[in-house]
């Protein structure tokens, strides 16, 4: 990341044209986010890295690394391990803290995550001092990744005949192992500390309330169940876990208002910054992997171009 584009960002911050803009940095989360001035953001919506498939049980990316010390994904079928959730928890804590403190008083902390993993994020948030004030949940119909194994070829392997490996798989009757196939992911709801009241809080920085009324689901008004498609994967967005932008553009309506600026700390391919500029926010979004970069600002650029 260049000083150049930190200070684009730290401009959009400064600036208060209701039409809103995007940045986007290329770098690491934690130590841009260091360099913002503290309460300066008034909503961090963002998707981080969570077992995320392609990186192997010592978090080496294999062509897909975001961070060295973010968790990673287990590849598939290998044994569940406790620690990697620990690692976590204490990662985000990091981030969770200076989240916090580059937020204005009453702002909201939207972070997505996987339903096993849900609880060490929000032990995260609410260590740092988050109000956690509500569980969001995206879910989906479409694209659902079937996550559960058999067993069989392991008992293939065993060092006994095959009529009682055979006794062994007929016992298991195709069980698997206990994923079941997912159709929906988490959000965190966190809040900074407001000062004073609702009401006070609203008049000084006009955050910490929520819009209702505006933004619609399926011509409904919004519920803690939010239903949206995952995207249909496309050849220039290789990203894993692509989030819709009508969804993140729904999240931005209900949690901040127009002309006022949200963070992604780990843009991804760029849904949330896309969202912030159909919404009349200025976006900023911080993304460590070239690749992803590369996706955002072509999307951000128009190629192709997304509404």
């Amino acid at each position: 990341m260049s000083k150049r584009d930190l200070n684009k960002a730290l401009d959009l911050i400064m600036q208060h044209d209701p039409r809103g803009d995007v940045s986007l940095l290329h770098g690491d989360c934690l130590a841009i986010m260091a360099d913002m001035p503290s309460g300066s953001i008034h909503l961090v919506a963002t998707d981080p890295p969570y077992f995320l498939d392609g990186l192997d049980a010592d978090w080496r990316g294999k062509g897909r690394n975001t961070r060295s010390d973010v968790v990673g994904g287990l590849p598939a079928g290998m044994k569940f391990d406790r620690k990697q959730g620990l690692k976590l928890q204490e990662f985000y804590g990091k981030v969770s803290a200076e989240i916090l403190r580059i937020l204005v008083p009453g702002g909201f902390f939207l972070s997505f995550a996987s339903p096993r993993l849900y609880h060490r994020m929000a032990v995260a948030m609410d260590d740092v001092g988050f109000e956690l004030r509500d569980m969001l949940v995206w879910r989906y119909r479409n694209g659902a990744q079937q996550k559960a194994f058999k067993q069989d070829h392991f008992v293939r392997r065993m060092n006994i005949s095959k009529k009682a490996q055979d006794k062994i798989i007929q016992s298991m009757n195709s069980r698997k192992t206990p994923q079941i196939r997912p159709q929906f992911e988490p959000i965190a709801v966190g809040q900074k500390q407001k000062e004073g009241t609702f009401v006070d809080n609203w008049q000084k920085w006009k955050t910490g309330l929520i819009d209702l009324n505006g933004p619609k689901v399926k011509g409904r008004t919004p519920t803690t169940v939010l239903e949206f498609d995952k995207p249909a994967k496309d050849t220039y967005n290789s990203h894993l876990t692509v989030k819709p932008v009508a969804l993140m553009e729904v999240l931005i309506r209900i949690f901040s208002t127009s002309g006022q600026t949200v963070l992604d700390p780990f843009a991804g391919s760029g849904s949330t910054l896309l969202a912030a500029r159909n919404t009349g926010r200025k976006g900023i979004g911080i993304e460590i992997n070239a690749e992803y970069h590369e996706i955002a600002t072509n999307r951000l650029e128009g190629i192709p171009n997304e509404t």
